[in-house]
């Protein structure tokens, strides 16, 4: 039997180190599936995956001058349906609310604000809310380390 890149055929476990397993995959030939390619989740003890002797289906993913052959388990499973596969969670898109939305600043369109004027009314309103704060909570402006009454 001629084997090509992309064959899948089956094949029997010979052997099992912690870098991979060997598969003899007949007329004499083997070939080696290394870790990453034994399942498709991560693989932290590949004796929880496979054992000796189990007849395995792999697909071949390179064949080197040398005769060496790179094989696959998980490329050999089927694809899994959209149903089958684990559902992740979106993420809730959460709308921004503004802190303060007393005051919001934003630029006449018809003519351009200069780079003062931007700064002089982004620091007005960060005064104000700074003042809103110190109001609200008066002991907001005191540290914890060393500023208290002595």
């Amino acid at each position: 039997m001629e084997l090509k890149i992309g064959d899948i055929v089956e094949g029997k476990i010979t052997t099992i180190t912690s870098f991979g397993v060997f598969v003899d995959i007949g007329d004499g030939k083997s070939g080696m599936v290394h870790i990453s390619e034994v399942a498709k989740n991560y693989v932290n003890d590949i004796k929880e995956h496979v054992k000796v002797n189990d007849v395995v289906k792999v697909k071949v993913l390179n064949i080197a001058e040398d005769g060496k052959i790179s094989l696959s388990i998980k490329r050999a499973l089927p694809p899994e349906k959209k149903d089958d596969a684990p559902r992740r969670e979106r993420k809730k898109v959460v709308e921004k609310q503004p802190i303060d939305s007393t005051y919001t600043w934003t630029p006449k369109k018809t003519e351009p604000a200069s780079f003062e004027e931007m700064m002089s009314r982004f620091k007005q309103t960060s005064d104000e809310k700074f003042s809103d704060l110190k109001r609200k909570n008066p002991d907001a402006n005191r540290t914890k380390r060393g500023s208290g009454i002595k």
